[in-house]
């Protein structure tokens, strides 16, 4: 499929509030056959994401430690997630550091999941992807660890306003790119 009819496909799911408002861009290098051009969504004539671009406002992590560093990171712990750490201690250990071991524990997966899902969207094709989009269910979208997808649909129409709001919880541990583009849904409801 062409750039321009993958481009008006997109852009006819995008939420009313957001039309006009989110691009979908691309560049082609015509004398570069073997070469992919750059794909970038733009807000409000901002560029958002650009594949990985260090000069962006959102933040790239680029080591497991930066994610367990970053104050704007807030990992939920749920009572089941305690436990296990606590038989997992054979109870040797006091209560205020079970949850500490039981969030390092969990921020570490989460850490290893946010950099695998940017180094995929660092290598991703931007048009396998949409048309990837555009093939599957949204829930599937919604569910994916792909950061691509989670943005596409994120912004859809098909994604109703009662949906938006009730995913606030799982939003919490998406990529600052995807957490950008729920507030920017958000606001719009």
């Amino acid at each position: 499929m062409s750039w321009s009819k993958l481009k008006q496909q997109l852009e006819s799911f995008l939420c009313p509030a957001l039309d006009g408002r989110v691009e979908y861009r691309a560049t082609g290098y015509r004398y570069l056959p073997d070469k992919a051009g750059l794909c970038y969504i733009s807000v409000d004539k901002k560029d958002i994401l650009r594949m990985n671009d260090k000069t962006s406002s959102i933040r790239w992590y680029q080591t497991e430690l930066e994610i367990k560093n970053d104050p704007d990171i807030q990992i939920p712990i749920s009572d089941e997630e305690m436990e296990k750490v606590r038989k997992d201690t054979k109870g040797t250990v006091p209560e205020d550091r079970l949850k500490v071991i039981a969030r390092n524990r969990k921020i570490s997966g989460y850490a290893k999941e946010l950099l695998s899902a940017q180094a995929s969207l660092s290598k991703s094709n931007f048009v396998a992807v949409a048309n990837q989009f555009l093939s599957t269910s949204i829930e599937e979208s919604i569910e994916s660890r792909d950061i691509l997808l989670n943005i596409l649909a994120l912004v859809d129409r098909r994604v109703g306003k009662k949906r938006i709001l009730n995913m606030s919880e799982k939003m919490k541990l998406k990529h600052p790119v995807v957490q950008y583009f729920y507030e920017l849904r958000r606001s719009t409801c």
